[in-house]
């Protein structure tokens, strides 16, 4: 039986997916501890780790029920641990903030205020303080649900379309939904909108210039600010390949990471300017007609794909442990090591990155160097159970990429076909 180390704290983890994994499997590498895991359903990443105590609530997906069961784990560990509690999802950490004043009592919550909060994950207010510090942005036309719209540009076709809000577009349902749209002609676009239009969802959509590129074109960056909101940890990485499923693109399954410290710094003044406390992560994406990176998005929690932080040798979970519970002085970090994150077989990678050779022979470096990490492959955790289920999570990949390429899906700034 696995022995774990004794400490005066406990990760509280809301979530079942690889994200919630990743983290589980972070704070085992650097701690030595066993996590607690509350999610609605049962996912056999979850459930058949040693490393985590799995607790499945039903209805955990309903704010009353999520803050009655924290409420109840609280006071299980008051007294003998110190709680530390982390959203595996945009709706699970605007819970957590909303219920702050309440959850407080029993938890370290390591994210922003909801003012805050609501002031940067809008997209479109988002892009108003990108203008105001003079960071680059995709341009933008803001369509305003239950409104009369021209639709008038300034840019051409194709365009990107995605919702400002991602917490009300969760909710909704409407013929054709995806996470990000492209269109090459007005029509196509009406369409969308008119159905969009009748699913609820009332607040804006942004429709963007299409910056030109595949999936190698975009970029991420993980931050972390201290409780005094100064920067004091960055790790940038250059996207390989992203998911092409329609719920799910943009987000990333094989990052190389690099170090540019003129995007670090554009961050850096972002964060520090609104007083962001906590990780931050961002979507970027660089635009080969005028040499520029643009930023598309905040997202104010780590990533699905934050163990591409983790797994270059810089333990995420690290960062929050020594602020929060140990009240560290942390010193301003760079993450320098390359190293290649993936959650993809290596096939995939080849399959659709071949065109770019420079690329390629990084990847086939780092896998001959073994400066690789899979989140989901951690030999402290393999029990022959599951092992069975990390293979076939891996292999189902395939399927997943090639059901997404025979609907031609379309992706950031090209069409798989």
């Amino acid at each position: 039986m696995m022995k774990f180390n004794e400490t005066e704290f406990l990760p509280v983890i809301l979530g079942a997916d690889i994200t919630a994994y990743s983290l589980v499997r972070s704070f085992h590498e650097e701690y030595g501890i066993c996590s607690l895991v509350l999610s609605r359903l049962e996912t056999k990443i979850i459930s058949t780790s040693r490393l985590c105590e799995n607790r499945v609530i039903a209805g955990l997906d309903n704010a009353p029920v999520l803050v009655d069961t924290l409420i109840k784990v609280g006071k299980e560990f008051a007294g003998r641990k110190k709680l530390i509690v982390m959203g595996c999802g945009d709706w699970y950490v605007r819970n957590l903030i909303e219920n702050k004043d309440e959850l407080s009592e029993y938890y370290i919550i390591p994210y922003i205020d909801e003012e805050l909060l609501n002031k940067i994950v809008l997209k479109d207010k988002f892009y108003e303080i990108c203008d105001e510090l003079g960071i680059c942005h995709p341009k933008t036309y803001v369509y305003n649900c239950g409104e009369e719209n021209d639709l008038k540009f300034g840019f051409d076709y194709p365009v990107i379309a995605k919702c400002a809000n991602s917490a009300l577009y969760h909710y909704v349902s409407f013929e054709g939904k995806r996470k990000v749209f492209r269109f090459e002609n007005e029509a196509d676009l009406k369409k969308m909108l008119a159905n969009l239009e009748s699913s609820g969802y009332d607040y804006k959509f942004l429709i963007q210039d299409c910056i030109p590129g595949d999936d190698t074109n975009m970029r991420v960056l993980t931050c972390y600010c201290d409780r005094n909101s100064k920067v004091r940890f960055a790790s940038f990485g250059h996207v390989l390949l992203e998911d092409h499923s329609p719920l799910a693109i943009g987000n990333p399954v094989a990052i190389i990471n690099e170090v540019d410290e003129k995007i670090i710094a554009d961050a850096s003044r972002f964060l520090e300017y609104i007083g962001y406390t906590g990780f931050a992560n961002f979507d970027i994406k660089y635009d080969s007609r005028n040499n520029t990176y643009n930023f598309f998005e905040i997202n104010v929690r780590l990533g699905r794909s934050n163990y591409y932080v983790t797994g270059s040798g810089f333990n995420a979970v690290r960062w929050i442990v020594d602020d929060l519970i140990y009240n560290k002085d942390l010193e301003y970090t760079i993450a320098d090591r390359e190293h290649l994150f993936f959650v993809v077989p290596k096939g995939i990678i080849k399959k659709y990155v071949r065109g770019n050779k420079a690329i390629m022979q990084k990847v086939k470096q780092l896998f001959k160097e073994k400066e690789i990490s899979y989140p989901l492959y951690y030999r402290k955790d393999l029990s022959l159970v599951r092992r069975f289920y990390v293979v076939v999570s891996y292999l189902n990949q395939y399927r997943k990429y090639y059901k997404a390429e025979k609907n031609s899906v379309p992706v950031y700034g090209k069409i798989k076909k």
